[in-house]
């Protein structure tokens, strides 16, 4: 069993359990084929009664509009007037695979397919989160409608980020980060007389951005009940924090969860970092469940899952701290060793597949993910 990111000695046996169960066994091919089939007729249009096919077993767990990047690109190609991201065709396509709920781009929606939408998934139990940029300058009409929107179709809340890319690799100094984080917090504040006017939880995902506790401290400043966090389960690790202490800090501001696990594998200038599916990476996922669960029961979990070759985190070269000039030596020794001792066998390369080796690679990585969820994680 791979080593915890701190010592084990308060992590309880059913935690510890969690670890050792290997959720290669919870997916089996012939499970994996039949969801895709059903995914892709219900895309297409085709009833999941022409295939034959009961409904697999439901998870609460939603996904992410990014776990399907590359089904949505393989769908357009094989049914060029459909589009996977579309909200209701994407929200049966979570039903198809069990989801609980999705986390997608609404727009503006006309009334007719708000009540749709809103209709489909009360009737199915599921859950909805929208994607909204944040307003920048002379953006507040566009902000209001997509927000009106998300509220009209029930959303549970509208998940956003305020700084672009990632800090390390976006900006070329400290200086101009900050300039990019002063605007970002200028969108924020612009967003909270809306957000509260219509009652959206608004969640900003630490997103390989600010540190935990810039992020933190501005939750705190911003201090409203429906300004809060989209928590991300693996950002936070590329920049050298504490996966774990991330988590339980950003717990009391959760509104969202994304949830994700990662594979690490150390190389010259510092280490890899891949999505993986769930339960097959280097987290602890149980106990993160279990920390957000004890302060906020009611957040909701979505998959976060891009299947795509892993990022670099080039935290042993010089250009890694041009942003980041003030993270202790002692934050990077930690996070070398847990690499050190976590480190992956190999990583899933999916750059140098076909679309069609891609198509099936994505499909298993969200099978498995939601096994895990639902057998493991209770979700």
């Amino acid at each position: 069993m791979k080593q915890p990111f701190h010592n084990s000695a308060d992590t309880d046996q059913s935690e510890m359990d969690t670890k050792s169960v290997s959720p290669r066994r919870l997916i089996h091919r012939r499970t994996a084929i039949t969801r895709v089939a059903v995914s892709v007729a219900t895309a297409t249009g085709l009833g999941k009664s022409a295939l034959g096919n009961d409904d697999p077993k439901p998870t609460g767990l939603g996904l992410v509009i990014y776990d399907c990047n590359i089904r949505r690109k393989w769908l357009q190609q094989q049914q060029p007037g459909v589009d996977l991201f579309e909200p209701l065709t994407f929200l049966r396509h979570c039903r198809a695979l069990g989801a609980g709920g999705m986390q997608a781009r609404l727009g503006v929606m006309t009334p007719s397919k708000i009540a749709a939408l809103r209709d489909f998934a009360e009737q199915h139990g599921m859950y909805i989160e929208a994607i909204i940029s944040s307003p920048s300058d002379g953006e507040i009409e566009r902000f209001e409608s997509e927000i009106k929107t998300a509220r009209d179709v029930g959303a549970r809340a509208a998940r956003t980020t305020i700084i672009p890319g990632r800090r390390y690799e976006r900006f070329d100094s400290f200086e101009q980060f900050q300039e990019f984080q002063k605007r970002g917090h200028r969108m924020l504040e612009r967003a909270v007389p809306i957000v509260e006017k219509h009652r959206i939880p608004f969640a900003v995902e630490n997103h390989k951005d600010e540190r935990i506790d810039e992020r933190v401290a501005l939750l705190s400043l911003i201090s409203s009940e429906f300004v809060g966090a989209c928590v991300d389960t693996g950002n936070s690790f590329a920049l050298l924090n504490d996966p774990y202490e991330a988590v339980d800090a950003l717990a009391p501001f959760a509104m969202s969860v994304h949830l994700k696990d990662q594979a690490v594998l150390p190389y010259a200038d510092g280490f890899l970092l891949g999505d993986i599916p769930l339960g097959q990476g280097c987290f602890d996922l149980a106990r993160m469940v279990k920390s957000q669960r004890r302060v906020r029961p009611d957040v909701r979990y979505s998959l976060e899952l891009i299947t795509r070759d892993a990022l670099r985190v080039p935290c042993l070269t010089d250009s890694y701290y041009r942003t980041l000039p003030a993270i202790p030596a002692r934050d990077l020794a930690r996070t070398l060793r847990f690499v050190g001792r976590n480190a992956a066998d190999k990583l899933q390369h999916v750059s140098d597949l076909s679309l069609e080796e891609q198509v099936k690679l994505e499909d298993a990585n969200v099978a498995a993910s939601l096994d895990f969820a639902r057998e493991i994680l209770g979700l």
